[in-house]
């Protein structure tokens, strides 16, 4: 009886993996391989290797990579902070961080806006000090801050949770062992926190991948990224052909390196992905 309990509980994942899940990714890959008319053709996949589809895909591995380094390098040292903090404050301290995924994902990006801009908040400080004003907005640097400032939680978040799973006794025996601070860190520490790093790897490289929004409010449509290419031919060009083929492409991509990361993460510590 529990067993049927437990069955009639999960029909409504199950009716929502196959309504939200599989039945968008089975349409895409129908548009994919087939033609206005419906005939099966390959045109729509190929045409990734069209100069400004290659130049859009590279352009977003490019942004996609720099934005995982700059979360990791930012991520590592916080997560440390935060884990060496007192119960108390690093409860809040999590809290400040996550609390920015609490707000609207367009009103963070908008904000962005007006920090960047050529009369924004950055530029007036900087003519304030007497420096010049920088040109931020428009530009591939602007999308990789933005990309910093909303996927950096994603980053901090594994690497806290594997962190915090190694045990003082640990630390305190090698220690004892006459190890020191770098020696600690090195053979202990991040060892057991790679799990976490590559959890927050791919949750930060994926999306950043696959991102479009950004580039949009903060690139003004200067920086082409694949996912504008595909957003454009869905919602512009109404080539639902093309861009479910591009798409494909994206996807295999995306899988990937989801694989690539998770063959590496042999210990399935940190934050689930797979």
């Amino acid at each position: 009886m529990s067993k049927l309990k437990r069955q009639f509980l999960s029909g409504p994942y199950v009716i929502w993996v196959i309504g939200f899940v599989l039945l968008p990714i089975l349409m895409i890959v129908y548009y994919g391989i087939t033609d206005a008319s419906g005939a099966f053709t390959l045109q729509n996949i190929t045409a990734i290797a069209e100069p400004i589809h290659i130049k859009a895909l590279l352009l977003s591995l490019k942004l996609a990579l720099l934005c995982t380094i700059f979360c990791l390098i930012l991520a590592y040292p916080l997560a440390m902070i935060l884990n060496s903090l007192h119960l108390k404050r690093q409860s809040f301290v999590v809290f400040i961080f996550v609390l920015p995924m609490w707000m609207n994902f367009m009103l963070r990006i908008l904000a962005w806006q007006l920090l960047l801009s050529n009369n924004g908040i950055l530029n007036t400080i900087l003519e304030s000090i007497g420096l010049p004003k920088l040109s931020l907005l428009n530009t591939p640097s602007a999308v990789v801050f933005g990309m910093v400032y909303d996927f950096l939680p994603f980053m901090i978040l594994p690497i806290y949770n594997a962190m915090g799973r190694i045990g003082d006794d640990i630390i305190n025996a090698a220690r004892d062992l006459g190890a020191n601070q770098f020696y600690v860190f090195i053979k202990i520490i991040l060892p057991l926190t790679l799990s976490g790093v590559l959890s927050g790897i791919i949750m930060v490289f994926v999306p950043a991948l696959t991102s479009f929004v950004i580039s949009n409010l903060l690139g003004g449509g200067k920086v082409l990224l694949i996912g504008n290419v595909i957003e454009q031919e869905f919602m512009q060009s109404m080539d639902w052909n093309m861009g479910s083929g591009l798409s494909i492409v994206l996807m295999v991509f995306v899988v990937a390196s989801m694989a690539f990361m998770n063959s590496h993460n042999k210990e399935g510590e940190g934050t689930a992905v797979w």
